[in-house]
């Protein structure tokens, strides 16, 4: 394993070890104005979600690297405290690209990217009409971490209103994962599209409390075709199976018992009965 001291970095290698392994970061497409109403938008990767209650996001325009400049969006939101962030889907994502680039102060990166702005209810930036999800946003506070290239800037937002398509809502009126198709930013200009077998879910333990890898049986720890990751769905059990139980699950397979089997039950989220199969294996 490499060992490195950030301060024995030059800013444009750490920012690429940083950006290259903290990801995929979700996109904030901030749109902003200045004093005189220009509109400016702009993609950024360092944000997210921070509370609920209150609803609170932050995104940071950072310093650029190269000339130690400051972005529009950061002037901008320091002029007028409200910005809109517009999630950025799979369909929009070469547009949002587009309106990454530098251009000057001034121009309307709505007209240049080709998107359509729409009037916000309760603050002035326009809002992404091409985006599903709109969040209309005061500014509480910038929070500038410093004045070198690289720095970055906190905008510390709370949500006043938020605008959602009918076109990502599932039967329940929740959005739903797979309709979305969001996309988030990697390292360098890879990005990452969250759709088809790229999604998938995970219990949260959040009543239930599991009994630990730590509880389970020395042969199952030991297996050493079983992956941390396997451990871990068995560690989520609420209770060891009685035989019982083990045989219960048992009774009911027809396929030939297998490590590979049990794997298979595991990913299938049948954590008892690939239990019950790793304890007649091993």
């Amino acid at each position: 394993m490499v060992s490195l001291d950030p301060k024995e970095l030059s800013v444009p290698i750490l920012h690429q070890y940083l950006l290259g392994s903290i990801g995929p970061r979700p996109i904030a497409f901030a749109s902003t104005v200045d004093k005189e109403g220009n509109r400016n938008l702009a993609p950024f990767s360092f944000f997210n979600v921070f509370s609920a209650n209150p609803p609170i996001l932050i995104f940071s325009p950072a310093r650029s690297g190269r000339m130690n400049t400051t972005k529009d969006t950061h002037n901008n939101v320091k002029e007028v405290a409200e910005v809109v962030i517009n999630v950025v889907t799979y369909d929009m994502v070469h547009q949002m690209s587009l309106a990454s680039s530098p251009f000057e102060a001034g121009v309307d990166e709505f007209e240049k990217a080709g998107f359509t702005p729409v009037a916000s209810d309760t603050i002035r930036p326009f809002r992404v009409k091409e985006s599903p999800v709109q969040l209309e946003c005061k500014v509480l506070e910038v929070k500038e971490l410093g004045e070198n290239g690289g720095a970055g800037n906190l905008v510390i937002c709370e949500v006043l209103k938020i605008h959602i398509s009918e076109s990502v809502l599932d039967q329940k009126g929740m959005i739903d994962q797979e309709k979305i198709d969001l996309v988030s930013r990697m390292g360098g200009n890879w990005y990452c599209r969250a759709n088809g077998e790229s999604l998938f879910e995970v219990d949260k333990p959040l009543t239930a409390i599991g009994i630990g890898v730590d509880a389970l049986p020395a042969k199952i720890k030991m297996c050493k075709e079983l992956t941390g990751n396997d451990l871990g769905i068995l560690g989520n059990l609420q209770s060891i199976p009685n035989d019982e139980e083990m045989t219960h699950e048992l009774t009911n397979l027809s396929e030939n018992l297998s490590i590979r089997f049990a794997k298979q039950l595991l990913t299938a989220n049948k954590p008892i009965t690939a239990y019950a199969v790793l304890s007649k294996l091993l």
